[in-house]
């Protein structure tokens, strides 16, 4: 108990106090070999005493400070390798991890290299020293400062790095206003349609089905292939290995395992070239990130190689809500030549009958036919049948429809009203679909009376 009295004898005094048993021994056993002397003793004997015990003791507290020191590093290392992950750290980060990885040095070492090397790629002068004997974080500096393309020889080289220095390694206040894929909001069906070659997928290699899908996350990807036209879409992968096109499944499927393995790819700035290179010259309006966890992080450490665009969403939270999210997504396609309404559908209440609304048309459930299926009716906002439409094509639009799922009623009345909100009225289309709708009944009317005879 800390309430006891303190032998400094006692080992077991030293590890109450929070010393490792290794410390607590050694300091003990100093105390019993140098302890304090009685009164009776000579006064500079005393007095030397404390002296002695901290020579004896001045091993004990450089091995102290040395393992003090070791563990600082490591978090410093381990701060730095979890923000680089993340996608948050910035080019001095990355050129730390770099001389640790690459030149094997230490915390210090590695801070020295990365402002030689931050000081060359931003075009600014070497630091400034007195001649003589260089040490070694003076060396590690002019490491850096050599990788980032300085010369201290060299009379110009300030004038020529500063005349041709790449600005987009100087962080800018441009740069954080850019949202990481993880900070994008979840799919809703209120974006307007894009067609599936202006459409961007990104897919972790789990929800692609290329490896083992954890429990916290969906296989998506097949759910892609049902839809046409789903193929101009521009789909990559983000696996173990980095980033793959579809093509390039074989090697996608690599899990991506450990936060190291994160970290390494993550300030790999060969996988943003790739990313960039992936992308390439082509044109989005929607772009959508199906990927958790790591898979995320990888992406959100490159983020810069992502184009700006009307729509960025990702999937997100349980499985299930990830295929829903998925699913509306996949519903904004547009197929070429196809012109649907844009825009959130508001549902009423399934209790009083369930009806969606899209602009100025109300989908509306008209209940059970018999022998039928359920019927679906599509009005204006005064009530009236939404009669006389057309699609692009032409095509004359009934205001009414049967459907025979009613799991499906949900999704057919959004697909209706969609159909309704890209349409045309025009005058003549009311018109045919009186006759087309006689002519059914007129059918209708012969079968039923041949059945009678």
């Amino acid at each position: 108990m800390m309430s006891e009295p303190f032998d400094p004898a006692n080992p077991s005094a030293w590890i109450a106090r929070g010393r490792d048993p290794e410390c607590a021994a050694a300091i003990a056993d100093a105390w019993r070999r140098y302890p304090d002397l009685p009164n009776h003793f000579p006064a500079d004997q005393r007095m030397a005493r404390p002296g002695e015990r901290g020579r004896a003791l001045r091993p004990v507290f450089d091995s102290m400070t040395s393992k003090a020191n070791e563990e600082r590093r490591a978090r410093n290392f381990a701060f730095t390798t979890n923000r680089v992950a993340a996608g948050e750290g910035d080019d001095r980060e990355h050129a730390i991890l770099r001389a640790r990885d690459l030149h094997g040095y230490d915390w210090d070492r590695a801070v020295r290299y990365a402002s030689g090397w931050y000081a060359a790629h931003a075009g600014w002068d070497p630091e400034c020293r007195r001649p003589g004997h260089i040490d070694s974080n003076s060396k590690a500096y002019d490491h850096g400062f050599r990788d980032g393309g300085g010369n201290r020889d060299d009379l110009f080289d300030t004038a020529r790095r500063a005349l041709i220095v790449d600005q987009t390694v100087v962080p800018s206040s441009g740069l954080s206003a850019r949202p990481r894929p993880r900070d994008w909001t979840k799919p809703t069906d209120a974006p307007r349609p894009t067609r599936w070659g202006r459409r961007l997928l990104l897919i972790g290699a789990p929800e692609a089905g290329l490896v083992d899908c954890p429990a916290e996350m969906a296989v998506l990807l097949p759910a892609l292939d049902a839809y046409p036209a789903s193929e101009e879409a521009t789909v990559i992968i983000i696996s173990g290995a980095g980033f793959h096109s579809r093509d390039d499944a074989e090697n996608a499927a690599l899990p991506l395992v450990g936060t190291a393995t994160v970290a390494r790819l993550a300030s790999d700035r060969t996988q943003r070239d790739l990313l960039r290179t992936l992308i390439g010259a082509r044109d989005f309006d929607d772009i959508l990130v199906a990927a958790q966890g790591d898979y995320l992080a990888l992406l959100d450490a490159h983020a810069a190689a992502l184009p700006l665009c009307r729509t960025m969403e990702r999937t997100r939270n349980t499985v299930l809500q990830q295929r829903a999210h998925f699913r509306t997504w996949l519903d904004r396609g547009l197929i070429a030549g196809q012109t649907v309404g844009a825009g959130h559908i508001r549902w009423g209440k399934a209790v009083k009958g369930l009806t969606g609304r899209l602009g100025e048309f109300t989908a509306r459930y008209g209940g059970k036919l018999p022998k039928r299926g359920h019927r679906i009716i599509v009005e204006m906002a005064d009530g009236a049948p939404a009669e006389g439409f057309v699609t692009a094509a032409g095509e004359p639009l009934a205001w009414e429809m049967v459907i025979t799922n009613r799991a499906h009623l949900r999704s057919a009345m959004a697909a209706r009203l969609r159909v309704f909100g890209g349409a045309t009225r025009m005058p003549w289309a009311k018109e045919v679909i009186n006759e087309r709708n006689d002519h059914e009944d007129t059918q209708d009317n012969h079968l039923r009376h041949a059945v009678d005879a």
